[in-house]
């Protein structure tokens, strides 16, 4: 049997399985083939893009944690404790390496596939559905951020700055932090048509980074911005990671949980829905 009759047998096999089920029209049950994929152009890929994106936030670390933060002294945590600045800012910077991860893999990375490589069109071609790709493409972005959050995560345990064994938690919930931006991000990415208008990316994600409770508590802004820069998803990451390394477990960290859940939820439907429009038309 040639290849070609192989891969016409073998799509018709899961062409079968699909019949009747829900969500027939968009899911094969196949998303590990993307996240294979993607792992194999990673491999002819250079590392640069990937390391930087570890490294960024360790400087900031050592900048303002270990710099600035010997001028600035102790702050309180959400329970009124005393805590050094680079324990207040070490769960901020571990939330933002999260993001990171995932919104590069989701944003840039997705527009090339998407507009130069022509690489969902060819997928969808085959028996991926569009929430195959969709759930392939957020999982590799997760798995990029999950990566950045166990690094940073290396680094800053020995320095004293995880004050909990809930620190450990911290993992799991930069992942969904990862997963939320990510799955959001592809959604975003799938509406952009041009290089100026991925621009806004950045436009958004600086000034969310400096201003969501980061480097310094959200109380010193006007009452009407607090509330503003709470809707944020990256305060609502940064808040859930710090409770958890600094060991504030409350109410308040199963709203955030739930936040991240919503976006993940809403970022699938979203970017199946696009990809359906564009390319199975």
């Amino acid at each position: 049997m040639s290849l070609i009759q192989a891969g016409v047998t073998s799509a018709v096999a899961i062409a079968e399985r699909r019949r009747g089920k829900l969500g027939q029209s968009v899911y094969a049950g196949r998303p590990h083939r993307v996240i294979q994929r993607s792992f194999f152009a990673l491999k002819s890929s250079t590392w640069l893009g990937v390391v930087s994106g570890f490294v960024e936030p360790v400087f900031y670390l050592l900048a303002f944690g270990l710099g600035i933060g010997q001028i600035i002294g102790n702050l309180t945590d959400g329970a009124g404790n005393p805590v050094s600045y680079s324990q207040y800012i070490a769960p901020a910077l571990l939330a933002t390496s999260a993001m990171n991860g995932a919104i590069y893999d989701s944003t840039w990375n997705v527009f090339f596939k998407m507009h130069f490589a022509k690489l969902y069109q060819t997928m969808l071609h085959t028996s991926l559905g569009a929430l195959d790709v969709a759930i392939g493409e957020i999982s590799w972005a997760l798995m990029r951020g999950t990566v950045y959050a166990i690094g940073f995560m290396i680094v800053v345990t020995p320095m004293g700055l995880v004050t909990s064994w809930y620190g450990l938690l911290a993992i799991p919930a930069a992942t969904l932090i990862a997963f939320g931006f990510g799955s959001i991000g592809m959604a975003v990415t799938s509406y952009v048509t041009n290089f100026q208008q991925m621009n806004w990316v950045n436009f958004f994600m600086l000034p969310m980074f400096m201003f969501s409770g980061t480097f310094f508590p959200i109380s010193i802004y006007p009452e009407p911005i607090q509330y503003v820069v709470m809707a944020m998803p990256l305060w609502q990451g940064v808040e859930m990671v710090r409770g958890l390394m600094l060991g504030i477990i409350d109410g308040a960290l199963f709203v955030h949980i739930a936040y991240f859940l919503l976006m993940t939820i809403a970022g699938l439907i979203f970017t199946t829905r696009r990809l359906t429009a564009l390319f199975m038309r």
